[in-house]
């Protein structure tokens, strides 16, 4: 919702500001869709040349984040340690019982008292090969705490791209929008019999895919590749919570300080209170008793 509110603050400013200086849209929306053929089309076409099928498709399925947000919200961040707390205390008092869990998650039932969780296949594979790791008794807990740094780092990454295409894509419209001018103005320049009223409209004309570069760039698409960049890194946090909670219990920590250190590295705005966490915690204990 707030990014919809955003984009209509911005042609509301932009447009109402140009309409009470006294311009006129006439020429505006006359021009406007054969300027942003031009520079659409070939914005589009750039994208298409410098990536591939996947990459693409994981781009334009990306805009959504602008609209939806975070996937992981406050509640979601207390079921999480729940689960982990439900999972290390069973892996404690049944080692061998626990493979089941871990190898047929959506079988599990603990793992399925956690739906959204269970469909981040994911956080699921990580929570799953970390416990399947930590049952292989690794002698030192700081190789497997570098395997799940460089897995998180891959995922970020990969999550990442779709605001790298749109940043690229926003940093080259301003240019394309100079390409769609030029255009306009070699066409003026073959009407230049035309009297002066029809020659200014041609000028206007050309001008706007000027203006529609620099303003789709910089209003639209630029704030476009922030927005779902900042979703991205709030939505890492997550994944590196599980890091730092299973790491803890490779360090052989207790069950309760495990998750007290995935509750302190969780953001703060998401972060359950140390009270609400029990109280969740007493929940979960007495639905396994």
């Amino acid at each position: 919702m707030i990014g919809i509110i955003g984009i209509v603050v911005i042609l509301v400013m932009v447009f109402g500001a140009y309409l009470a200086a006294g311009g006129k849209m006439g020429i505006i929306l006359h021009a406007a869709p054969f300027e942003l053929t031009m520079i659409l089309g070939a914005g589009i076409g750039a994208l298409i040349i410098s990536s591939d099928i996947a990459a693409i498709k994981h781009t334009f399925k990306g805009l959504g984040k602008v609209f939806k947000g975070p996937v992981w919200q406050h509640s979601d961040y207390r079921d999480l340690l729940c689960l982990l707390f439900e999972l290390i205390r069973f892996a404690r008092q049944n080692p061998v019982g626990l493979e089941e869990h871990i190898e047929a998650p959506d079988e599990s039932t603990i793992f399925t008292r956690y739906p959204k969780i269970l469909t981040d296949k994911e956080a699921i594979a990580l929570i799953c090969d970390t416990l399947r790791s930590a049952s292989m008794n690794y002698d030192d807990p700081h190789q497997v705490e570098e395997v799940l740094e460089k897995r998180i780092d891959e995922n970020f990454h990969h999550s990442m791209h779709p605001s790298h295409s749109l940043q690229g894509l926003a940093d080259g419209l301003p240019a394309l929008g100079i390409v769609a001018a030029v255009l306009g103005i070699i066409k003026t320049m073959g009407s230049l019999d035309q009297p002066p009223e029809i020659l200014g409209e041609l000028i206007g004309g050309a001008l706007v895919g000027t203006f529609l570069g620099v303003f789709m760039a910089y209003g639209l698409v630029g704030p476009f590749a922030t927005k779902i960049k900042s979703v991205v890194e709030e939505d890492a946090h997550f994944y590196k919570l599980i890091r730092e909670v299973l790491v803890a219990n490779l360090h052989n920590h207790a069950t309760n300080i495990c998750i007290e250190v995935g509750r302190q590295n969780t953001p703060t705005h998401s972060r359950p209170s140390f009270g609400e966490l029990e109280e969740a915690l007493k929940e979960v204990k007495q639905g396994a008793a």
